[in-house]
């Protein structure tokens, strides 16, 4: 068993006995990082040390006698050394993706099976589909939730009602399997077909199954609008009441003043006060991504659903698009981001085409496009991202044409902690590391300590820049020059030299390739 002391001389942990010394830590390792300042995600202060990795895992952090070790040695006079960075909702699918836009901001670990859907249960087994992804090579770690929509569409096939009880039953039957597999929860989006179907029981259902495996429940809530926030934090609170809760992407549409951020995030802590586990995430920009069924109403956000619209409540469904887009700042904060329309504003496209952007809408339909929409005040987001309990994610992927899939984590050191100073490199460092680790329950990871993995940032923060744009979003960003994942250098001064270090994570084990 590995046995860590404080030492008398560094006052640094180690492993070993407690007669061991920094001066006798001597002998064969694989790497040792020199000369470092290191921020070891805990919020602890920054200090100058050196940090020893042997195989996957690091083995001391302190003060070391280089003439009395061999190993290749990292050299990072001047730089920064922290843990790899953990985006706790991020996009992508992992029997295609290589996922190097995540490795590009220093991000080593993602937690794939978004907003209710999963590559989980496309498999009968969800054994099969981790066995699956041991025959692929990653540069990252991916760690997986089970999707409430999918699992609902499995049990429902096809079907858009109320569950029976025998379907609810079957779905939690499915729901545990993937966990006891390795899934480390559940997550709702409330907002989407099918998800906005799922009523109170149905709910408190997959939630006592949750705690049962003791995971938690990541929740793209019921909605974001200013005035529905209250309801859905409360609803996704009752949750809570059985497990542990997180609201992903935290943001309010419509919300115009950053007292409205102080409300929710009150909200937030004396639900924790109370002894409801709950947490949130937050991206870096004012901009939302999605398909564009979020501006239809719930009875036409699916394809036959909205034909029976058309034939049956086109005026209706009419006079609610003009509004939902209206109240979304209109049609030019709406930015496609797919065929054919690419890169324009609904008020673009309108306006080429001669046509209300009522039509453009009626005639791309709920399903046909996805973009970015500029609906978030920034003042009230800023203040999401600097409160010291909110981790940061991206809510990105590879092909997902927004800045924060090749920017977020970037962002946050070049703006919010480089530039404006809002937030100490200390902090920042904690809300992408440790605290996104602790929350999903990731063991061993997302600090620098000894026994812990050895997925390690070595970069001068001055150098960080986030590239993307909304007119270029997939420009990948620069300054996280040397990255090691598992105790394996995946990227050194700036090269990608591994492309196979990454692992599988699975809730309570993680399986190795």
């Amino acid at each position: 068993m590995l046995v860590l002391f404080l030492c008398s001389q560094c006052q640094w942990e180690h492993t070993g006995s407690f007669e061991a010394v920094c001066a006798k830590f001597e002998g064969k390792f694989d790497y040792a990082i020199i000369e470092g300042k290191v921020i070891d995600g805990t919020g602890s202060p920054a200090r100058v040390a050196d940090i020893l990795v042997q195989g996957d895992s690091i083995v001391y952090v302190g003060p070391v006698d280089t003439s009395r070790i061999q190993a290749k040695m990292i050299y990072a006079t001047g730089q920064l050394i922290t843990p790899g960075f953990i985006d706790v909702h991020a996009h992508g699918d992992p029997f295609e993706d290589d996922f190097s836009n995540f490795l590009s901001m220093g991000v080593t670990t993602i937690v794939l099976g978004q907003d209710g859907r999963s590559p989980v249960s496309a498999f009968e087994d969800p054994n099969s589909f981790f066995d699956s992804l041991q025959q692929k090579s990653f540069m990252i770690n991916l760690a997986f939730l089970s999707g409430h929509g999918d699992l609902r569409q499995k049990v429902q096939k096809g079907k858009q009602s109320e569950l029976s009880m025998e379907e609810l039953s079957e779905m939690l039957r499915i729901l545990r399997t993937e966990m006891i597999a390795g899934t480390f929860g559940l997550s709702t989006g409330l907002e989407y077909f099918p998800g906005f179907l799922a009523d109170r029981q149905e709910l408190d259902s997959m939630a006592l199954t949750v705690s049962h495996e003791q995971g938690l429940i990541m929740s793209h809530l019921r909605s974001e609008d200013d005035d529905k926030m209250n309801a859905s934090i409360n609803e996704l609170l009752a949750q809570g009441q059985h497990c542990q809760v997180h609201v992903s992407h935290l943001k309010v549409v419509y919300g115009q003043q950053e007292s409205r951020a102080e409300e929710i995030l009150d909200r937030l802590e004396k639900a924790a006060e109370s002894g409801i586990e709950v947490s949130a995430d937050v991206y870096p920009y004012a901009a939302s991504y999605t398909g564009i069924g979020i501006v239809f109403p719930e009875w036409a956000k699916t394809r036959s659903d909205f034909e029976n619209a058309i034939q049956t409540r086109q005026q209706e469904l009419r006079e609610f698009l003009y509004q939902k887009i209206m109240d979304r700042n209109g049609p030019e904060a709406t930015l496609f981001a797919t065929r054919p329309f690419t890169g324009k504003t609904l008020a673009e496209v309108a306006n080429e085409s001669g046509q209300d952007f009522v039509d453009i809408l009626l005639k791309i339909g709920p399903t046909g496009a996805s973009g970015a929409y500029f609906v978030m005040n920034e003042s009230i987001q800023e203040r999401f991202i600097v409160d010291p309990n909110t981790m940061i994610s991206s809510d990105g992927g590879p092909n997902l044409r927004h800045p924060r899939s090749y920017g977020a984590f970037a962002k946050i050191i070049q703006k919010f902690v480089m530039d404006e100073k809002k937030l100490s490199l200390e902090s920042a460092i904690r809300k992408m590391t440790s605290l996104s680790a602790e929350t999903v329950h990731l063991t061993n990871r997302g600090a620098l300590k000894p026994g812990y993995k050895a997925d390690i940032l070595v970069f001068n923060p001055e150098e960080i820049v986030a590239n993307s744009t909304y007119e270029n979003p997939f420009e990948p960003a620069t300054g996280f020059s040397t990255v090691m994942v598992n105790g394996a250098l995946v990227k050194d001064q700036n090269k990608i030299v591994h492309w196979d270090t990454g692992r599988i994570l699975r809730k309570s084990i993680s399986v190795a390739k």
